[in-house]
C-alpha cells in the first residue's frame, strides 16, 4: 500500500513579495548557472573515470542531489507559469547522465572502489568530530541523490530515475544487512551523518509503497541505537539535550529527525512522536537564534554544533544548512499534527535567517549567519549555497494547501496566488494580498468555480495579540494567537476574508552568563556569578530588526536601558514608515543619538562584507546581577 506523502503538494502556488522575489532570483541565479548540464564540475565528479581515482571526495557530491531536488521543483513551477523549458531540459540531461554512471551493483557515488561505503576500512581512532578512520561522505551523497532523483521523477515521471533511486536503496539495504559495518564507520559525528539515510529510505517507501524501504529505515534506527557513541533512539526518546546527541551537530541531527518524523507517520508509533516533540521543544527553547535558525559555535566542540543549553552569545553561528533541516523538520511535524506552531517556525526562519543568508542575485549565499557579525558570501563548493536554494523551494507548498477533502489551510503569510484541488471539485483559486511581513493587514480572496462548501483555516501568529478576522458573514471577531482561525461556510466567487494582525514592537532579552557552582566544606551548594552580560533585541511582527555598523564604525554597542523600561517598548522605540522595504525602528536611549534599525535580513546592506548588529548590550548601570534568573 502506498504511503501518503508528507505534505499534499500544491504545484500551482506562486509566491509574491519578499519570498517570491527570493525564489525567482534563486531560479535565475544558483539553479540556472551552478549546474548547466552533464559537463558541469558538480556532475563530472560522478563520471566513472573521475570517481575511479578519488579517495578524498568529502561532501562535494551532495550538490548533485540537492540541485536535482530544488531545480525539479523550480523547473516545474517555471514551466507551468511561463513555458520556460530551459531548466526542465537541464534537469532531464543531468538526471539521465547520472543514471548512466550507475554501476551494476547500484553504486552512484564519487569515490574510488577502495573507499566506497560498502568496503570496511582499517580500524583507527576517530577524530575530534567523530569522523571514521577514512573520511567518507558516501552514504550522505547517496542520500541526496535518492532525494533528487525521486523529486525529479515526481515532477516529470521518468521511470528510469525512480529505478536508479531504488537501486541505490537496494545497495544500502544489502550493505547494512551484512552486519560488519557499523553506523559509526559510515559517517562522521559518531555516525550521525549516516543516519540521514532515514529520509531517503522513507521517501522511497512513500514513492513505491514497498515494505523493504520501511525495513531499511527500521534497520538504520536499530543499528544507530545500538551504537554506544550514538544511542540514537534512546537519546531522542529520553531526556538528552540536543547538544548531547553524538557531537551535537545541528545539521545532521535535524536532518535525521526529518527521517524519523517520516518513519513516525508511516508507523504511527507514539514513542517516536513523543520523542520528536520533546527534542523539537528543546531545540526551539534553547538552540535557536532570534531569527529562527539553529545556532552554535560558542562553548561547543565546533562552530556547527549546538551549544550546551542555556549558553548564549550574540556572535554565535547559524549554518544555512541547519536552517534548511530545521524548516524540513517543522514541515514534517506540521504534516503529522497540523499545529500552527510548526508553521510559525518555518515562517520565522524564512523571513529572517534564510533571507539574511541569501544575496539578492540568487546565486551567492552565506555559509554562516550571525545576529552580530559580518556578512560573508561563501565559496562555490560550500554546502550552504545548495541548501539555501532547497529551503526556498519548500515554501510554495506550505503557503496554501488542501489539508483535507474539504479543507484549505493558509500557513505562510505574504502575497501569493494558488490553485488548490479539493476532492471532487475543479481547482479553487486562493489569493492573499497585502504588504506582509511589513504590515499585518491581509486579505484572502477565494474564487471557487461554483459555490462550494469547505473550511478555510488561517494561521494566526503567536505574537499577534489582539488579532481579528472579518468574514463575509459579519463584523470583525477576535481570533486566538498561535492557533488557526477556522471559517466553515458556503463560498462563492469573490468572497474574501480580512485578517488583521497587530504588529507591536517586542523586546527580547538574553544574558551571556557564567555561574559557577561548588560545594562548600561545610556542605551545601555555593553559586557565584562570574559573568553576566545582558542584551536586548527587538522584533516587529515576524521580522527581527538590526542595525548596520553602529554610528558607522562600531560592530557592537552598549546602551543605557533601566530594567523597568525594557518591556515598555513604546518608551524607547518609534516606528518610522518607510518604502516597499518596510518601516524603520528608531531606538532612543539616554546619553546617545538614536539608533535606526531595519529588518535584519537587509541590515547593513546585502553585499559581501556588510555588518549586522541585532543584540545591543545593556550598560552595567541598567541592570544588576540579581536579575540573572529572569533571563533565559
Amino acid at each position: 500500500m502506498r504511503v501518503e506523502r508528507s505534505v499534499m503538494p500544491a504545484p500551482h502556488v506562486q509566491l509574491g513579495g519578499l519570498l517570491g522575489q527570493a525564489l525567482d532570483a534563486s531560479r535565475r541565479g544558483r539553479l540556472f548557472h551552478f549546474i548547466e548540464g552533464p559537463g558541469s564540475d558538480a556532475i563530472r565528479l560522478f563520471d566513472i573515470d573521475v570517481a575511479a581515482t578519488n579517495t578524498a571526495g568529502d561532501w562535494y557530491g551532495e550538490h548533485a542531489g540537492k540541485w536535482l531536488w530544488a531545480a525539479s521543483r523550480a523547473a516545474s513551477q517555471a514551466a507551468s507559469r511561463s513555458g520556460d523549458e530551459a531548466l526542465v531540459q537541464r534537469v532531464h540531461a543531468v538526471a539521465d547522465h547520472l543514471c548512466a554512471q550507475q554501476r551494476p551493483d547500484g553504486y552512484l557515488g564519487t569515490y574510488a572502489e577502495s573507499h566506497r561505503f560498502m568496503v570496511k576500512q582499517p580500524p583507527k581512532a576517530h577524530t575530534w568530530d567523530g569522523a571514521p578512520s577514512v573520511r567518507t561522505w558516501d552514504i550522505w551523497v547517496h542520500s541526496y541523490l535518492v532525494l533528487g532523483l525521486l523529486e525529479a521523477h515526481r515532477h516529470f515521471a521518468q521511470p528510469r530515475w525512480l529505478d536508479a533511486a531504488r537501486r541505490i536503496g537496494e545497495l544500502c539495504l544489502h550493505t547494512l544487512r551484512q552486519g560488519d559495518i557499523t553506523i559509526t564507520e559510515l559517517g562522521n559525528h559518531h555516525g550521525l551523518s549516516a543516519t540521514v539515510l532515514l529520509d531517503p529510505a522513507m521517501e522511497l517507501h512513500a514513492a513505491t509503497g514497498e515494505q523493504r524501504w520501511l525495513d531499511l529505515a527500521l534497520l538504520i534506527v536499530d543499528q544507530a541505537d545500538r551504537e554506544p557513541a550514538l544511542g540514537l533512539l534512546t537519546q531522542v526518546c529520553g531526556t538528552a539535550d540536543a547538544s548531547e546527541i553524538a557531537t551535537g551537530k545541528a545539521y545532521q541531527l535535524a536532518w535525521m529527525l526529518v527521517g524519523l518524523a517520516k518513519l513516525q507517520r508511516a508507523t504511527q508509533r507514539a514513542d517516536l512522536l513523543q520523542g520528536l516533540q520533546r527534542l523539537w521543544t528543546n531545540i526551539r527553547d534553547h538552540h535557536l537564534s532570534l531569527g529562527g535558525g539553529p545556532y552554535g559555535g560558542i562553548a561547543s566542540r565546533s562552530r556547527e554544533t549546538f551549544n550546551p543549553a542555556g549558553v548564549f552569545n550574540p556572535g554565535a553561528y547559524v549554518e544555512t544548512c541547519s536552517t534548511l533541516a530545521w524548516m524540513q523538520l517543522n514541515r514534517e511535524l506540521l504534516a503529522i499534527t497540523g499545529e500552527a506552531r510548526f508553521a510559525e517556525e518555518i515562517e520565522r526562519s524564512a523571513y529572517n535567517d534564510l533571507l539574511a543568508a541569501a544575496a539578492p542575485d540568487g546565486h551567492d549565499w552565506c555559509y554562516y549567519t550571525y545576529a552580530n557579525g559580518r556578512r560573508v558570501h561563501t565559496t562555490t563548493w560550500r554546502c550552504c549555497k545548495s541548501s539555501g536554494a532547497m529551503a526556498l523551494q519548500l515554501l510554495p507548498e506550505l503557503a496554501c494547501r488542501a489539508s483535507g477533502l474539504r479543507e484549505v489551510t493558509v500557513d505562510l503569510h505574504g502575497p501569493f496566488s494558488a490553485d488548490v484541488q479539493l476532492d471532487g471539485a475543479a481547482p479553487l483559486r486562493v489569493q492573499q494580498h497585502g504588504a506582509y511581513p511589513f504590515d499585518g493587514q491581509l486579505v484572502i480572496e477565494l474564487t471557487p468555480p461554483q459555490p462550494l462548501h469547505f473550511t478555510l483555516r488561517l494561521r494566526v501568529p503567536s505574537w499577534a495579540t489582539g488579532a481579528t478576522l472579518l468574514t463575509p458573514d459579519g463584523a470583525p471577531t477576535p481570533v486566538t494567537p498561535g492557533r488557526h482561525a477556522v471559517v466553515d461556510r458556503l463560498w462563492a466567487a469573490g468572497d474574501r476574508v480580512e485578517l488583521h494582525l497587530p504588529m507591536p514592537v517586542l523586546a527580547h532579552r538574553r544574558a551571556n552568563a557564567n555561574v559557577q557552582v561548588s560545594i562548600a566544606p561545610e556542605g551545601g551548594e555555593v553559586r557565584q556569578t562570574v559573568l553576566h552580560d545582558e542584551y536586548v533585541a527587538v522584533t516587529r511582527g515576524p521580522l527581527v530588526y538590526a542595525a548596520g555598523l553602529i554610528d558607522g564604525f562600531k560592530p557592537n554597542e552598549c546602551v543605557h536601558l533601566p530594567a523597568l523600561d525594557v518591556e515598555d517598548t513604546a518608551a524607547w522605540t518609534q516606528v518610522i514608515e518607510g518604502d516597499s522595504e518596510g518601516p524603520t525602528l528608531r531606538l532612543s536611549f539616554p546619553g546617545r543619538p538614536p539608533i535606526d534599525m531595519v529588518p535584519a535580513y537587509r541590515a547593513g546592506g546585502r553585499e559581501h562584507g556588510a555588518w549586522r548588529v541585532t543584540w545591543l548590550q545593556r550598560a552595567p548601570s541598567s541592570h544588576t546581577a540579581d536579575t540573572a534568573d529572569k533571563f533565559p
